[in-house]
């Protein structure tokens, strides 16, 4: 099967991989777009996973103003190498982190970053809601669970479902990012600021 350039063209706009990948990837799949697209994906993903041991030094620091300047983002995104820091992909995905960051309004990168302390609050307060609601003590610790994956889910930036697609969670949108550079990629720290808000 002979492969076009504007096939290429499509696939390349697709993944951000390069011609000759593209190329390859659409030669193997016999022309079908959504698997030399999964292919690449694949393909970026394991490269990533080879070099994960490599320093990720490189990368943007994405500044944005929401609402005529009443929100204010700032949100560190890094990557290995220069080259990928300096791509428009890459920098689109630092600016969708912020737009996330501006709406939503997470405390924390993933659940790791979250203090113990406030993770045992947050424990103590669904346990004492379970007893309230008079929930049978075999079942009390599923239901603890399922509170602390919600809190997870609304305070983690990975963990939020992303504002443009309801099927996406940020994590996938980071996965998608690393497959299509084949390079290990981050998102270290955000900061947001919204004018009147009460300063702890």
């Amino acid at each position: 099967m002979t492969i076009n350039a504007a096939q290429i063209k499509e696939l390349r706009e697709a993944t951000g991989a390069g011609v000759l990948d593209c190329r390859k990837a659409l030669e193997a799949t016999g022309g079908d777009m959504e698997k030399a697209a999964a292919q690449l994906r694949e393909k970026g993903l394991a490269l990533a996973a080879k070099r994960a041991d490599r320093a990720m030094s490189n990368g943007v620091v994405e500044l944005y103003s929401h609402g005529e300047g009443r929100v204010g983002v700032m949100v560190e995104l890094n990557c290995e190498t220069d080259f990928v820091a300096r791509t428009k992909e890459f920098r689109s995905f630092a600016h969708e982190l912020a737009l996330q960051v501006a709406a939503s309004s997470p405390t924390y990168v993933r659940p790791e970053d979250i203090p113990a302390e406030l993770l045992e609050a947050e424990r103590a307060k669904a346990r004492d809601l379970a007893a309230q609601e008079g929930k049978p003590e075999k079942v009390v610790e599923k239901i603890i669970e399922g509170r602390l994956e919600k809190f997870y889910d609304e305070r983690c930036l990975l963990r939020q479902v992303y504002i443009r697609d309801d099927q996406k969670k940020v994590s996938d949108l980071l996965q998608e990012a690393i497959a299509s550079t084949g390079e290990n990629i981050a998102v270290r720290r955000f900061a947001r600021w919204a004018v009147g808000e009460v300063i702890e």
